[in-house]
């Protein structure tokens, strides 16, 4: 009998379900426990189908001899799961967040949200600063460098200077 290594599994079919002690894989997840380089112990990463880096790193726990690492089975894979799908929501969250700015400030005729959108083109990042009424209705939209700061001060200047593009 020869006991495949968690690599000889891993690439025989990138698609297929493993459980092993060591390896883990199914439903667009792989676990895979392997020795941590920065002490005695063992780590668990969770990596998603697809994807070049590790989702999740993480301590795992030591077995009862205290020389290797606890095997994985069902329930761990699925805890590893469910944590390793909130660290990738959590990150989209923040890119998003980084990427999509909105203020609301009060004018002449109402209050009004202004909005600024990044787009990170390698080539030529940019931005777009938008305004909407108090009903969604459109008041402008106007193209903006990617650095545009927008703040209280600047949304209203843009909207005292009748939404004309800012600095130019």
């Amino acid at each position: 009998m020869t006991l495949n290594t968690p690599n000889d599994s891993i690439d025989a079919d990138p698609a297929a379900p493993v459980h092993e002690a060591r390896l883990w894989r199914d439903d667009c997840w792989t676990a895979r426990v392997v020795k941590n380089e920065d002490d005695e112990g063992w780590a668990v990463e969770m990596i998603k189908q697809g994807e070049p880096e590790p989702a999740l790193v993480g301590p795992w726990t030591m077995g009862r001899d205290k020389k290797n690492p606890k095997p994985l089975d069902v329930s761990a894979f699925h805890t590893l799961v469910k944590t390793a799908c909130e660290v990738l929501r959590r990150h989209e969250q923040q890119l998003q967040a980084q990427l999509h700015k909105r203020i609301t400030v009060a004018a002449p005729s109402g209050r009004i949200s202004v909005t600024l959108d990044i787009v990170a083109d390698e080539d030529d990042p940019y931005a777009v600063l938008g305004a909407t009424d108090a009903a969604g209705e459109p008041l402008a939209s106007v193209r903006v460098a990617a650095g545009f700061r927008l703040n209280a001060a600047s949304a209203g200047a843009w909207i005292e200077d009748g939404y004309r593009k800012p600095g130019g």
